[in-house]
């Protein structure tokens, strides 16, 4: 199954990946937090809004 992690980087902000079931990362939060629980938030917001996002190709 896959799975959001949550990791310290060296510069004490707060990360977050998905792994897909093979254990590749498949998506990044591109930036760090400051705080656990914002880190937190940009998860439940891709789990929230990513099942309805539109596709674009530029």
């Amino acid at each position: 199954m896959a799975k959001f992690q949550v990791f310290k980087g060296k510069n004490g902000e707060f990360y977050w990946r998905m792994r897909a079931n093979n254990g590749q990362v498949v998506a990044t939060g591109g930036e760090g937090y400051k705080a656990k629980s914002d880190c937190l938030h940009g998860i439940e917001l891709v789990k929230t809004l990513g099942p309805d996002a539109k596709i674009e190709e530029e």
